[in-house]
């Protein structure tokens, strides 16, 4: 039996739905544990060197197995791998809540980060259900999801932590229930995609090399496309990992403070990839998706970058050491915190308007960026090779992930806060300057 894709610029959301639940679900548990990940190193005395290499345990193994679950995912079709990958994530979460030492929470992340390389998977089941006029806007859902997602999380591991006494454990057997139900929804809701016989070439590719990734960088389309996803993730994942960081230095803003500006961002990024995308693909092509979305993003990290250091009128020094110093256990004493704290003489309402506004545009291109690229990637693809294709893509964007917080944060510790973000800014304009002369809509 072949499954095919009608020829309409109706995007058939009956048909992608199952995935958009499956990626949502997914995404609620992965990001449930995301904020507890340096508290639970912290707990087993690790030093941040140690708690920033588990942080980029995950993207790595996510550049090692999104290719290899992406091109078998060709091979045997999307289903079978969606299935045994979820099975992994599952494992990994449980192995977290029993962890009793740094090593079984490297151990978890190692599992965790091979098998939440299935996204490569999903987004093929996206293309395998889409046409070009509606592929940006079906993998443009696909970051709606990703964006639902993580604004969900933290909330749900918020409410578990309060109901349980700060138990971290069951916040890790909370995303493991979450995991459980993404296996549960795949057997038993999600339909095979892919189309039987397209090519038997994909049969005889082997599931992973190296050499994949050369040779996707060796055509000149596509090799492209995967640069600007490299580094335009390096800039815009260092932004998201050490905007914390930023706000606490520059404005004095705590986590609750932050939390608030991460929801709103999340927010605005499920608004343009859940509904503005689609239109603006439709009308405008991805190549003017790629071309709005590096300017905004080069913009917005640009504008971040010199926000006026100007405390917000709420700032008091006393309290943010205390929330950084922590409660109960884990409490460390205001005198060992080593961050430079602004002065509260200076408060105003200046630093934060000016952030407001230079986080839309760096949202807007974060928003636009993935989905456009893959898009556009998928369209230079074979359709035997599209699965493979978005788990290089996937790789890339993985292996930037987990260079991001290493690029930023040495330039933030030798240069200051506003530094990364300006050189992330700049790294996108001069990408910006050579994109009209070498992307084409097809």
């Amino acid at each position: 039996m072949t499954i095919e894709t009608p020829n309409t610029e109706k995007l058939d959301f009956k048909r992608i739905l199952p995935v958009l639940v499956i990626v949502l679900v997914d995404l609620m548990g992965l990001s449930i544990i995301i904020p507890l990940l340096p508290l639970y190193a912290a707990r087993f005395g690790s030093s941040p060197l140690v708690i920033g290499i588990l942080q980029a345990t995950y993207p790595m193994m996510q550049f090692l197995g999104a290719p290899i679950l992406g091109r078998l995912s060709d091979r045997f079709g999307r289903k079978p791998v969606l299935v045994i990958s979820q099975i992994g994530t599952l494992a990994g979460f449980i192995l977290l809540g029993f962890a009793d030492s740094i090593w079984l929470l490297f151990l978890s992340r190692i599992i965790d980060g091979l098998s939440g390389a299935n996204i490569a998977t999903a987004q093929a089941a996206i293309t395998d259900s889409t046409n070009e006029k509606t592929r940006t806007q079906g993998l443009g859902l696909v970051g709606a999801a990703f964006g639902v997602g993580f604004v969900l999380g933290p909330i749900i591991a918020f409410i578990v932590l309060a109901a349980t006494g700060q138990n971290y454990q069951m916040v890790a057997f909370t995303a493991a229930f979450f995991s459980f139900t993404s296996i549960m929804l795949t057997t038993f809701w999600f339909r095979e995609t892919l189309v039987e016989g397209v090519d038997p070439a994909a049969a005889r590719k082997r599931p992973f090399s190296f050499g994949a990734i050369r040779q996707a960088l060796g055509r000149p389309a596509i090799g492209f496309l995967l640069i600007i996803m490299f580094f335009y993730q390096i800039a815009f994942g260092g932004y998201e990992q050490l905007f914390s960081l930023f706000t606490l230095t520059r404005l004095g803003m705590d986590a609750r403070d932050t939390s608030g500006l991460f929801v709103l961002a999340g927010l605005f990024i499920i608004v343009v990839q859940g509904g503005l995308i689609g239109r603006w693909s439709k009308q405008k092509g991805d190549r003017w998706l790629v071309l709005l979305g590096v300017s905004t993003l080069a913009i917005g990290l640009i504008a971040t970058g010199l926000t006026p250091a100007v405390p917000v009128p709420w700032y008091d020094k006393v309290k943010v050491l205390d929330s950084l110093a922590g409660q109960g256990e884990l409490r460390v004493a205001t005198q060992t915190i080593d961050i430079q704290l602004p002065d509260a003489s200076a408060r105003g309402w200046t630093g934060i308007i000016w952030l407001l506004i230079a986080s839309f545009p760096a949202a807007l291109g974060g928003g636009v960026l993935h989905p456009a690229i893959n898009s556009l990637i998928t369209k230079a693809s074979d359709k035997s090779e599209v699965g493979g294709m978005l788990g290089v893509s996937t790789s890339v964007y993985s292996l930037a992930n987990a260079i991001a917080p290493l690029f930023y944060g040495t330039l933030f510790q030798l240069f200051g806060g506003p530094v990364p973000f300006l050189v992330g800014g700049g790294i996108l304009a001069v990408l910006w300057f050579f994109l009209p002369r070498v992307v084409r809509e097809k």
